[in-house]
């Protein structure tokens, strides 16, 4: 069972006026901003003090940047403890007391998490548990939203289906576009027949509970969903741009600078999803439309989305065939089920019902990062499980285009090893992908 849809920061689009200098301008700062903003909250997270230093000295006002459940870079920062990054965006005058959806504060999340250090320090620039409105004052920190919290319910009589569409339909159920007070969103909707099937229940929770851990701009951005009442609803932002296999399908092969600005927002979003030591798998990253569901074809909307209609910016999406694993061991290898996924993007170990780990991601990637050169998808000449067939034989799809630099070859095939202890993290290929 799958839906798709990303987390991370999302803008309303510029009215655009056909011949207008001023807005193509606009766009291209608009552009800009949403990137600075992404970047500034991506580096906080992995404590490059160096990279969210150079960002605030060309733009200070990145210090207030906000993602979905309006978390800063501040919250993101103590949430972790990466002291030297709290102390440079206070300096620069971040908000010490900034409230996050849940009226949070940095304090709050560094209490939470026990990092004794950074509350001294948010203490020092006056920082309290709550904020400042003496109505969220509360005896003992609040930690951010587990998956048997109801804040994330969504009560059904506020979406509106008036002029919804359907975007994906599958064997379990529809993905519609709707309006929840006022806002696009996209509603993953389980078909009412199934409502009291336990198996699909058990899915659909565990995707609620996956979705609900994960705040990142390239990351499908849960905003809740409807768990007390029948149909069982999911709800996610709304990505107006559509899906990598559409543009693909559309523009044909893509030129090596556009590739390499999409598999940055990929990678970005996995190494975020990889992160331990709480790992999520995704086990199904593709470009297209069709979700193999346990051998049911499911149209969903896709895992890789892009945010408008520009063909800006992509999120992964799609958790419904996620694993979150607590990982003891950095290289600790899980046996989970084979053949989960989709047949063309499928690692050989998963076909081989072998012992795998999160590298089947990174297979998957180095087959979206082909297509995206290439304009077909992998053994497009091949029917979706002969082609895994034929990969997990040890074949690869033979470089053609001419948007193939050397690096970037290098890069494909180190992904796609057929071992996985060859193929590089996600962390590794997005210092690759920045210095091409």
């Amino acid at each position: 069972m799958s839906s798709d849809t990303s987390d991370g920061e999302s803008t309303p689009p510029i009215p655009s006026r056909k011949g207008s200098s001023t807005s193509s301008t606009d766009k291209k700062k608009e552009k800009a901003r949403v990137s600075r903003t992404s970047m500034i909250l991506w580096h906080a997270h992995q404590n490059d003090i160096g990279a969210v230093r150079k960002l605030l000295e060309e733009d200070g006002s990145l210090v207030h940047a906000r993602d979905y459940d309006n978390r800063t870079p501040l919250h993101v920062a103590s949430l972790h403890g990466w002291i030297d990054v709290a102390k440079c965006l206070l300096e620069n005058g971040a908000d010490v007391n900034a409230q996050d959806r849940w009226k949070n504060t940095p304090l709050a999340d560094a209490e939470g998490a026990k990092k004794h250090n950074m509350i001294e320090l948010l203490k020092s620039y006056g920082g309290l548990s709550y904020g400042q409105s003496g109505s969220h004052l509360e005896p003992k920190p609040v930690l951010p939203p587990l998956p048997n919290k109801c804040d994330w319910e969504i009560d059904p009589s506020e979406l509106d289906f008036s002029s919804s569409n359907i975007i994906g339909k599958g064997s379990f159920g529809e993905i519609l576009k709707a309006s929840w007070r006022g806002t696009p969103v996209a509603v993953k909707r389980i078909l009412p027949s199934l409502s009291d099937d336990k198996l699909v229940i058990q899915d659909f929770r565990h995707e609620v509970k996956v979705l609900v851990k994960l705040r990142h701009p390239n990351v499908v951005q849960f905003l809740g969903a409807v768990t007390d009442k029948k149909p069982l609803m999911l709800i996610t932002e709304y990505l107006r741009g559509g899906d990598l296999h559409q543009h693909l399908k559309e523009k044909g092969s893509l030129s090596a600078s556009t590739a390499i600005n999409f598999a940055l927002d990929i990678a970005r979003g996995m190494a975020y999803l990889h992160n331990e030591p709480n790992v999520i798998i995704h086990r199904d990253l593709k470009p297209r439309q069709v979700n193999f569901y346990f051998g049911f074809a499911v149209q969903v909307v896709l895992n890789v989305l892009l945010v408008n209609t520009s063909a800006e910016h992509l999120k992964v999406g799609d958790f419904g065939l996620s694993k979150l694993i607590k990982v003891q061991h950095c290289h600790d290898v899980y046996k989970m089920t084979g053949e989960t996924g989709s047949y063309r993007y499928m690692a050989p170990e998963v076909f081989k019902h072998r012992k795998y780990d999160k590298k089947v991601d990174v297979f998957s990637f180095a087959m979206i990062l082909y297509e995206m050169l290439e304009g077909d998808p992998p053994f497009s000449n091949y029917e979706p499980y002969e082609a895994a067939k034929y990969a997990a034989a040890g074949h690869r799809p033979p470089f053609r285009s001419k948007s193939y630099l050397p690096e970037l070859r290098d890069l494909t095939e180190k992904c796609w090893a057929a071992d996985m202890n060859q193929r590089p993290s996600f962390l590794d290929i997005l210092k690759r992908l920045e210095k091409i």
